[in-house]
C-alpha cells in the first residue's frame, strides 16, 4: 500500500503497517476518515476491485474492510447504489476550539498546581524502568489495600527524616491523592462533625459533605486555626505548616493547644501537608503530627511536588484507624495502581525525590522573589515564606477581577473560601506562583502587575484575614531576608 491513496478524491494518509494486518490498517484509515470530516456523509468509496487494484492488495481484503466498517455504521451498503459514508448523528463535525473555549487562561496564576512543566522525566523514567525489572511477578496481582509495602517502607523513611513524622510501614495507606484520603476518613468517622478552617478550600469541604459528614467552620487568624473554637467537632481538618488560602502557619501555643484539645476530647486531628516542604526562610516546620501520633492522621502527596496526574497520597494513621480505613479503602477501589507505587518508592530510595524537591524549592523561591519584586512594597502580600501561592490584599475584588479577566489572567479569589459569604470580610486574591511553565511566568507576573496598577495601594504595616497582623513573617516583611538565606537541604492532591 502506498503512503497516500485518493481514488474518493480525498488524500488519505496510510501509517506504515508492520505488525497490523492489512484489513485492520485500512479499516483504521477509513474509520479515521470518517470520524475527522475527511469523507464527508454520502461519499460512495470506489468498488472493491478498484481499490484493491490500486492498493496493491486482494478483493477479499477490501471487502473485508467494508462488510466490517458498514457493521459498525461508518459505512452503508445497498445493492445497486454500492458503498457509501454513513451519517453519524454523533460525529458533528465542529470548529477546533480555542484555549479560550476549552477554559485555558492566557496568563495562568491560579493557585493550587505545581510547574507541571517541571515533572523529571528522566529521573521518574529510570525508576520505572528498574522498578518493572525487579518487581515480583506478584506485583502485577491485586494487592494489600494499605499499598505496595516497598512504597510505605520507603515513605516511612522519608517522612521521619524530612517531616518529622511517626510513620512506621504498618500505619501508613497508599491512596490516590489528597482528597481520596479525606474522603475515606470522612467515611470511617460516619457522619461526624467535622471542623474545617475558615477560609479554607471549598472543594475539600463537599468531599467531607459528600461523605456525609457535617462540616462546622472554624475561624482562622495570625496565629491559625482557633482552637477555642473548635466545641465539640469530632475531627478538624488543618494546614498548619502553610495555611490555605492566608499563608500563616500554626503558632507553636496552637500547636499544643490543638493536640491538648485532641486528647480531651477524643478527636482526630487530620493535618493536610499538602506543600509542607517548601519553606523558604528556614528548614521547612516538622510536621504537626510528631507531637501526636496518636491523634493525628498525617495527609501527603505527590501532587505539588511531583505532578497531580501520578494520583498518589499517603496517610500515617493512628493505631486504631487503620484496619477502618484499609477496609474502607478495600471497598472503594481495592488498592492504588502499583507501578506508580513502585517507581516512587525507587525515586525515594535513590535519592532523586529528594534532589527534585531541592531544585523545585530553590525555583519556587525565586519566583515568590519575582513576585515580591514586581508588585513592590506598597503592596500587601501575605504567606511568602512558604508554600505556591501568597495572598495579595486588596480593596476590591470584584473589580480586580474583571480587569484581571479582561486581560486573560486567573488568579484565585479569597471570597470563594470563605464558608458562607459576609459583608466586611477581608478580600484579595489568591496568587499562584508555582502553576505557570517557566517561560510563560515573568508575562504571567507582569500582567498581574498591570492590573494592580491604577488600584490605591494598601499602606501601613501588614494584616491578616482579621485585621491583625501576621504572626513571623507578615506581608513583605522579611522577603529581602528569605531571598538571601543560603539554600537548605532535605525535604496537597
Amino acid at each position: 500500500m502506498d503512503d497516500f491513496w485518493s481514488c474518493v478524491g480525498v488524500e488519505l494518509r496510510r501509517e506504515p503497517e508492520a505488525t497490523a494486518g492489512r484489513r485492520a490498517g485500512l479499516e483504521r484509515i477509513l474509520r479515521d476518515a470518517v470520524r475527522d470530516g475527511r469523507l464527508e456523509p454520502g461519499t460512495r468509496l470506489p468498488a472493491s476491485r478498484r481499490l484493491a487494484a490500486e492498493l496493491g492488495v486482494s478483493r477479499g481484503t477490501v471487502k473485508a474492510a467494508y462488510d466490517q466498517l458498514v457493521a459498525e455504521g461508518y459505512l452503508t451498503a445497498r445493492q445497486g447504489s454500492g458503498t457509501r459514508v454513513a451519517r453519524l448523528p454523533s460525529v458533528e463535525r465542529e470548529e477546533p476550539r480555542s484555549p479560550a473555549h476549552a477554559g485555558a487562561p492566557r496568563h495562568d496564576l491560579r493557585p493550587g498546581g505545581p510547574d507541571v512543566g517541571a515533572f523529571p522525566a528522566a529521573a521518574w523514567l529510570r525508576a520505572l524502568r528498574r522498578a518493572i525489572a525487579t518487581a515480583p511477578s506478584l506485583a502485577y496481582d491485586y494487592g494489600d489495600p494499605r499499598g505496595r509495602i516497598e512504597l510505605r517502607t520507603a515513605l516511612s523513611g522519608y517522612l521521619s527524616r524530612a517531616r518529622g513524622v511517626v510513620a512506621p510501614p504498618e500505619r501508613i495507606v497508599v491512596t490516590s491523592g489528597y482528597v481520596q484520603g479525606l474522603a475515606l476518613l470522612t467515611r470511617v468517622l460516619d457522619g461526624a462533625r467535622v471542623a474545617m478552617e475558615d477560609p479554607g478550600q471549598p472543594f475539600h469541604r463537599e468531599v467531607v459533605r459528600h461523605g456525609g459528614g457535617t462540616v462546622v467552620p472554624v475561624p482562622v487568624d495570625e496565629r491559625g486555626v482557633c482552637v477555642d473554637a473548635l466545641g465539640d467537632a469530632r475531627a478538624v481538618v488543618v494546614t498548619p505548616a502553610h495555611q490555605y488560602p492566608t499563608g500563616v502557619p500554626l503558632h507553636p501555643e496552637r500547636r499544643r493547644a490543638l493536640t491538648d484539645w485532641a486528647r480531651a476530647h477524643d478527636a482526630l486531628i487530620v493535618e493536610d501537608d499538602y506543600d509542607g516542604e517548601f519553606r523558604y526562610d528556614r528548614q521547612p516546620v516538622g510536621a504537626l503530627q510528631g507531637m501526636a501520633p496518636t491523634r493525628v492522621a498525617y495527609l501527603g502527596t505527590a501532587s505539588k511536588t511531583l505532578g497531580p496526574a501520578l494520583r498518589l497520597g499517603w496517610m500515617v494513621l493512628p493505631p486504631h484507624l487503620v484496619d477502618a480505613v484499609a477496609d474502607a479503602k478495600l471497598h472503594s477501589d481495592h488498592h492504588t495502581e502499583t507501578i506508580g507505587q513502585l517507581a516512587l518508592a525507587e525515586l525515594i530510595d535513590s535519592h532523586a525525590y529528594d534532589r527534585h524537591v531541592r531544585a523545585c524549592r530553590l525555583r519556587y523561591r525565586r519566583r515568590r522573589d519575582q513576585l515580591l519584586h514586581r508588585l513592590g512594597p506598597r503592596r500587601r502580600v501575605r504567606g511568602v515564606a512558604a508554600g505556591l501561592h501568597a495572598l495579595v490584599e486588596v480593596s476590591d475584588e470584584e473589580k480586580v477581577l474583571e480587569r484581571a479577566e479582561a486581560e486573560g489572567l486567573a488568579v484565585g479569589r479569597l471570597g470563594d473560601h470563605w464558608h458562607a459569604p459576609g459583608a466586611g470580610r477581608p478580600q484579595g486574591l489568591v496568587v499562584g506562583y508555582g502553576t505557570p511553565r517557566e517561560r510563560l511566568y515573568p508575562e504571567a507576573l507582569e500582567v498581574l502587575g498591570k492590573v494592580l496598577e491604577g488600584l490605591r495601594a494598601v499602606r501601613g504595616r501588614p494584616t491578616g484575614p482579621a485585621g491583625v497582623r501576621d504572626a513571623g513573617m507578615s506581608g513583605n516583611e522579611g522577603a529581602g531576608r528569605a531571598a538571601g538565606v543560603k539554600e537548605p537541604g532535605g525535604r496537597r492532591g
